[in-house]
């Protein structure tokens, strides 16, 4: 284990018993927690995207924002649902933000989850050509978003600009270079996974899989992963690849932490139903942490994984997160292998 990060979904609720009570407060507090957290010694501040809900949306505004007080945690997202994006404005702000941060953007990607509304990305303007559907849009959106960020020219200039040109076609600006590297995309099958190396990107690996074999989740998402490698190198590319895992994690070390996830003590997988499909979600990792380390040590998709995301409750505030990520860095990292 390489690296440890945090993964926040920004919820916001005007709730008494919500420290996170407006959209401000997810956003100041995000770029708060990511300080603190940096402070403390985690490797990676990742954040969800939802539309049309009390959740952090928009991200470069955000990202930026977190770029421009830290100086060393990796910044990103899990992931940013490409139906719903420009992905030609969308290079644009990906490059500034990551210039921003110093060439420290993660960004995770995906055809994105069951959303608020019926076909939300209609309102922003998409919909899928004749005879595709929305995951086919997403996978174009995603295709001419990586095509940008090689930063190769495909404009034709004017023969009058207003401002002097360089000499050929035009690429977007500002472009950042190694970018095209640091793109994550967000798979929940194993299919998925292996077109995920064909096309050259990270892998990023949830709490949820879209699919079911009847084995527990870990080893489920383990050779989700162990697929995405094998496809890496029959597809040849020339730099070595990442994969996150998710997972929720919180040690029981303060009577507070007892209150908020004693009862989770027992969480096991979960099998559903998610758009029509058999999905697995995997269990809660609560309790003393001597039980976690155990418990962690035969999770074989966390041992597969370089980089573990701890999925966060924002909305019980800056401070108790930080405490959940200190624990977890003093007393579970270390049996991990982290660092």
């Amino acid at each position: 284990m390489k690296n440890i990060g945090f993964l926040s979904f920004g919820h916001w609720t005007p709730s008494p018993q919500s420290q996170t009570r407006s959209a401000a407060d997810a956003l100041l507090q995000s770029i708060d927690l990511a300080v603190a957290a940096e402070e403390i010694g985690v490797d990676g501040a990742y954040f969800r995207v939802h539309h049309f809900a009390r959740q952090l949306a928009s991200p470069f505004p955000l990202l930026a924002a977190i770029g421009a007080r830290t100086s060393r945690i990796e910044i990103g997202t899990g992931v940013i649902d490409m139906r719903y994006e420009n992905p030609l404005y969308m290079s644009e702000d990906a490059g500034a933000a990551d210039l921003i941060a110093g060439g420290r953007l993660q960004l995770g990607i995906s055809r994105g989850s069951p959303e608020q509304v019926i076909e939300g990305y209609r309102y922003f303007g998409y919909a899928p050509a004749e005879g595709s559907d929305d995951a086919d849009m997403a996978r174009e959106h995603t295709r001419i978003f990586l095509q940008t960020l090689d930063g190769e020219g495909f404009a034709q200039p004017n023969p009058r600009p207003m401002f002097p040109n360089p000499p050929g076609l035009l690429r977007l600006e500002p472009h950042s270079p190694g970018l095209r590297e640091r793109i994550w995309w967000g798979a929940g099958t194993r299919r998925t996974a292996e077109w995920t190396a064909e096309q050259g990107m990270n892998l990023m690996s949830s709490t949820l899989l879209t699919e079911d074999t009847g084995v527990p989740f870990h080893e489920l998402q383990a050779e989700q992963i162990q697929r995405f490698r094998d496809a890496w190198k029959v597809a040849g590319h020339q730099w070595e690849p990442r994969v996150s895992v998710s997972r929720s994690i919180f040690p029981v070390v303060t009577d507070t932490d007892r209150a908020y996830f004693g009862r989770e003590s027992g969480s096991q997988d979960q099998v559903g139903h998610l758009e029509g499909g058999v999905a697995r979600f995997g269990k809660t990792y609560a309790g003393e942490p001597d039980r976690l380390v155990a418990e962690l040590a035969q999770d074989e998709a966390v041992a597969a994984a370089d980089t573990l995301l701890l999925t966060i409750p924002n909305q019980l505030g800056v401070d108790y997160n930080v405490h959940v990520l200190e624990t977890v860095l003093r007393d579970l990292a270390p049996a991990l292998g982290w660092r």
